[in-house]
């Protein structure tokens, strides 16, 4: 469903190049609930905005069912880290869940209404289409900006450390709600997160991010059973055994990101022409 091929990022502007991801390639298969994780700083929703057209490339490329993504694709939807600011204050919920629909060609009113109520039934909020966002707690904000997401009807959703500013209580009901969406809508879900315990309750493969610039620097079969819950599968003897290895991974990737920060250093600056 989504192949990254050789993609690299480097930012230029006042005088300065970084390069924030550089030759990274994975695939994520259709229907599958990949989970990308890396130290704080690594590039990750560079990465994800690539990936879903609101960034271009350096080099390389990413592809949407063998089509090169180029610009927001059909068929993709966003949910943000920061669902103040996604969500338009002056409008109602409702509101707010249809406004994607509005590109949607041949879509009418009604048909418009229908998906909107089940997206807002679908996260639990099917009574509040009449108030507005700032109405509703932090938690449920969010359950409005993946329902905007479901109601577009997407075949890929792309979701940003979308609980990092929720409670932790509210946290694991939202993943458990998006557990349940994907086995539900059967669709493909790559989740960026800098949770390890959360890449592993909700991913069925975890890919480890090495520090910027940014390669893949493991990948990593879930394999816990697909039923899960957060009393039970926190505890399992697996669980510990995945987190471990993932915990290490980003520790390894810690230490080698300095190093590969310098080397990109001296690349960009060997690639750069002199100053006069």
């Amino acid at each position: 469903m989504l192949d990254v091929r050789g993609l690299r990022k480097v930012y230029e502007g006042s005088g300065r190049r970084v390069e924030a991801v550089r030759d990274l390639t994975f695939t994520v298969e259709a229907g599958e609930l990949v989970c990308l994780v890396g130290p704080s700083g690594c590039g990750k929703t560079t990465l994800l905005k690539c990936m879903g057209g609101l960034l271009a490339p350096t080099s390389g490329e990413v592809t949407l069912g063998g089509r090169k993504v180029d610009g927001p694709p059909p068929g993709m939807a966003f949910v943000f880290q920061e669902y103040g600011r996604s969500l338009f204050p002056w409008m109602r919920v409702g509101a707010n869940v249809g406004l994607p629909l509005k590109r949607k060609k041949g879509l009418g009113a009604a048909r418009r209404g229908e998906l909107v109520a089940d997206a807002l039934e679908s996260v639990g909020l099917a009574d509040a289409a009449g108030a507005y966002p700032w109405q509703l707690s932090g938690g449920m904000q969010q359950r409005v900006a993946i329902a905007r997401a479901l109601a577009y009807e997407p075949d890929v959703l792309l979701m940003d450390e979308p609980f990092a500013a929720v409670d932790a209580q509210t946290r694991a009901d939202l993943e458990d709600l998006v557990r349940r969406l994907w086995q539900e809508r059967s669709m493909t879900v790559l989740f960026v997160t800098h949770d390890i315990d959360e890449a592993l309750y909700l991913g069925e493969r975890v890919i480890v991010l090495s520090g910027s610039p940014t390669v893949v620097q493991e990948q990593l079969e879930v394999d816990l059973p697909r039923e899960r819950d957060q009393l039970t599968t926190r505890v399992a003897p697996r669980f510990a055994e995945l987190r471990t290895r993932v915990y290490e991974q980003i520790q390894a990737a810690k230490r080698g990101g300095a190093t590969a920060a310098r080397d990109a250093a001296v690349d960009l600056r060997k690639d750069s022409p002199p100053v006069r």
